[in-house]
């Protein structure tokens, strides 16, 4: 009822053109784009840090864990910000606090030194990260899945055209060089950007869409009732175990191709000839970025739930297929990237499901409480360092994601699909 009071109390503002609102998205996926190295460039260093000062790469893969653990559990207080004050001063800081954790990097001769670097650094990615996908959420309520897919392709393939950039400056200038300079140029476009980052307002947009396959609420739940929720414990459990069989390939897709001793095969693709895991990581993080709006885009039509079961069920095979066939420099390309298109939706499809479930006037908080659950899948990722150095091999660790996106899918359509009805049946009912 008090939402409806404070909609007929505040007059609604213009509606805007569709050229307004792309370009606003268009600003998200740039500023996406200038954090994607902070965390898939990572892989590309822990060679040349565990060379220089000797530490196991448990320990030094500890940072990364860290980077996203900070990176997703605050972002639900940053969304808190940016649903009160607007999406500008996040940003802002989080480009400034970007570049600052990355020279910190630059610097630092102990772990702690690149735990602190890659804490601060985490901070300001996911303040970039949960303003963006907010606000794509709130601009796009007739096309969520497909803005929210886009905005997050700027972060899953926004470092594709950096990978041989960075390989280049870490061989030539050393990694510690490439940290600085990497740094503050991305954190430099960030607070530039920010200037032109605006949430829209009242009436500026389309009206909730009515379609049978998207089930969309009219109540908008605060953050503190979205946790008292059942259903949303389910989503994270399925965020959870399908971002921890991606989050282990992403921070450690060098060391597995070194293990395996494909890291340095030149392999030759469509006339075009790389050493394996350089393509790998160029197609991965392509295929990454597209898969996102893509299957966002299917999402809007087929439905949330449909596109999950045929994605995840996607995720578990091409997991078993890598760890039966990735041993071949050939294969371990093109597996790695059918891994990484299965995986990376999940960006897209759990924020526009939370929405579609709890409104739209908390979604970047909302979808922020979700998003820490890539930091939870997040702590496996050293586990999965543990296990691979207890066995000498990959195997449990492949084994145990590609069964985690099983049961994911099986999830997906047999649980959250008809429960999620009877929720959003309710709560319009109610609203």
């Amino acid at each position: 009822m008090s939402d409806m009071v404070q909609a007929t109390a505040a007059p609604a503002a213009a509606r805007v053109s569709d050229t307004y609102r792309w370009t606003q998205l268009a600003i998200g996926v740039a500023a996406m784009v200038m954090i994607a190295n902070y965390q898939y460039g990572w892989t590309f260093f822990v060679p040349d840090i565990q060379k220089k000062f000797g530490w196991d790469r448990a320990s030094i893969q500890w940072a990364f864990t860290l980077f996203v653990l900070f990176e997703t559990w605050l972002v639900p207080v940053e969304g808190w910000f940016v649903d009160k004050y607007g999406p500008r001063l996040v940003v802002l800081i989080g480009g400034i606090l970007c570049a600052i954790g990355w020279a910190i990097n630059a610097q630092a001769t102990s772990l702690n030194g690149y735990y602190l670097g890659m804490i601060i650094a985490g901070i300001g990615a996911g303040g970039v990260y949960g303003t963006c996908v907010g606000n794509a959420l709130k601009w796009f309520p007739d096309k969520r899945g497909l803005a929210a897919g886009i905005t997050a392709a700027g972060f899953g393939a926004g470092s594709a055209l950096t990978v041989a950039p960075i390989q280049a400056m870490i061989k030539d200038s050393g990694f510690q060089t490439t940290f600085l300079y990497f740094g503050l140029g991305q954190g430099i476009i960030i607070v530039l950007l920010a200037f032109f980052l605006l949430a829209p307002k009242a009436g500026q947009v389309p009206a909730v869409v009515a379609n049978a396959n998207i089930i969309q609420t009219r109540r908008n739940y605060q953050p503190t009732e979205v946790l008292r929720q059942p259903i949303f414990w389910l989503m994270y459990f399925m965020f959870v175990i399908v971002g921890a069989g991606g989050l282990m390939v992403t921070a450690n897709l060098k060391p597995i191709a070194v293990d395996w001793k494909v890291d340095s095969v030149p392999v030759t693709l469509m006339a075009v000839t790389m050493t394996a895991v350089t393509f790998a990581a160029t197609i991965d993080r392509v295929l990454n970025g597209l898969t996102r709006p893509f299957f966002g885009w299917i999402s809007d039509m087929i439905g949330r739930e449909n596109t999950m079961f045929i994605a995840f069920g996607m995720e578990g095979f091409g997991i078993w297929m890598l760890y039966l066939w990735g041993h071949d420099p050939v294969w371990f390309v093109l597996l790695s990237g059918f891994v990484f298109f299965a995986w990376g939706e999940i960006y897209s499809l759990f924020p526009s499901t939370c929405t579609d479930t709890f409104g739209a006037k908390f979604a970047t908080t909302n979808a922020g409480l979700l998003y820490t659950a890539k930091g939870t899948a997040a702590l496996l990722v050293p586990i999965a360092n543990y296990m691979q150095q207890s066995s000498g091999h990959w195997d449990n660790v492949f084994i145990i994601a590609a069964g985690a996106n099983i049961l994911a899918s099986l999830l997906a359509i047999a649980v959250l699909k008809p429960w999620r009805k009877i929720v959003v049946e309710k709560s319009t009912a109610t609203a």
